[in-house]
């Protein structure tokens, strides 16, 4: 054991577990996290959900109670995934009265095949809200065109959104902009700022997974000594970003009628490559006012192994720079990169979508009551 965690803590990064299922609830595990491990926050998405429902019977009397009214698979969905979302949102209340509201929260994402849909993904995040019925919620939306106005939209209702699927530059400035102008609404409409909240999640290792495979497929030594280093380059010039937008005259504004800042979430940072040390984008991204949510394997190898040397990010703008530049030069598009996983995401959360309607279905056929 070191105390990795809390340093990481301590240099102002909020430890988010990238996992839930309603075992980690009932188990106490998540309470146990929180107290031991220094979680501050819960993210899920599709494919976690996914696994949960189809690994085991901790949902049987729900889905039988749900099968014995005859709910269809979708509702079914909503009822099992708001519930969960519901209790780790309790179990983290007390992190969330602590924090003014920061930490403690529970994120739940919008339909993903709604993701090109501006009006859908606005109603999907009410009627969500409304379910989970919790100030601590955080309802994700993805950082598509379609999500861009959605996001506005929101946080003009009030509402605190985790924008996810972000991968490139330009995009997350939209994102900032979008949720800028999103509390400019919510101000014209006399809502409280300061309870409107957001983190941007910046998508990290599924940027160096696809360009180390354009690297290995080049097979020079010149690309290879570019191997492992978009993924944290592209996250430190996303705070660079952050922290320009985040001082400036409208920003200022906004900030005196009481709003909070919307914090970088690095996210995919489970690392892919064995030729990289487990903990690379925890050790390589702490920065202040930052998150990291983790998947459970990497929140252990930095409690077990991580080695915590401050602030990594500020000051490294122009040598994160001149790493894409560099892979500019050899050929590989850095625009046509980040669209490739905006697309690739969209659709890997579809498929984990329509996975997790198939294992439900099967759930509720099981568990149906006999006819009589």
């Amino acid at each position: 054991m070191t105390d990795a965690l809390k340093r990481l803590s301590d240099e102002g990064v909020a430890i988010w577990l990238d996992d839930l299922s309603r075992k980690r609830i009932t188990s106490g595990n998540l309470a146990e996290l929180i107290d031991q491990q220094h979680v501050v926050g819960v993210t899920t998405n599709p494919t976690i959900f996914q696994k949960a429902i189809s690994g085991g019977d901790g949902y049987d009397l729900q889905v039988s109670d749900l099968a014995a009214r005859k709910v269809t698979v979708e509702e079914a969905i909503r009822m099992i995934t708001t519930a969960d979302v519901r209790d780790a949102a309790d179990i983290l209340r007390p992190v969330f009265d602590a924090t003014d509201g920061q930490d403690g929260r529970v994120s739940i994402e919008v339909d993903p095949r709604l993701a090109h849909n501006t009006k859908a993904t606005v109603a999907e995040a009410k009627q969500l809200a409304w379910l989970v019925d919790r100030p601590n919620t955080l309802i994700k939306i993805p950082a598509t065109q379609g999500g861009l106005p959605a996001i506005t939209e929101v946080i003009g209702l009030g509402i605190s959104v985790n924008v996810t699927l972000i991968f490139s530059l330009e995009r997350y400035r939209a994102v900032m902009d979008a949720y800028l102008s999103g509390l400019e609404k919510a101000k014209e409409r006399g809502l409280d700022l300061s309870k409107i909240h957001s983190v941007a999640s910046f998508f990290v290792s599924r940027v160096d997974t696809e360009i180390d495979r354009r690297i290995d497929e080049m097979g020079t030594d010149e690309a290879k000594a570019l191997r492992g280093k978009a993924g944290v380059a592209n996250a430190r010039l996303a705070y660079q970003a952050y922290e320009e937008v985040f001082s400036s005259d409208r920003w200022n504004v906004l900030e005196n009628a009481g709003a909070n800042k919307q914090r970088p979430l690095w996210a995919s940072t489970g690392v892919k490559d064995p030729a990289y040390k487990d903990t690379m984008y925890v050790e390589e991204l702490v920065a202040p006012n930052t998150v990291n949510t983790m998947p459970e394997a990497t929140l252990e190898a930095t409690d077990d192994h991580g080695e915590i040397r401050g602030d990594a990010v500020t000051g490294t703008y122009a040598e994160a720079r001149a790493d894409l530049d560099a892979l500019e030069k050899i050929g590989i598009s850095y625009d046509e990169v980040v669209q490739v996983l905006e697309d690739e995401g969209v659709e890997k959360f579809e498929t984990s979508w329509n996975d997790l309607l198939k294992s439900t279905q099967a759930e509720l056929e099981r568990l149906a009551p006999s006819e009589g």
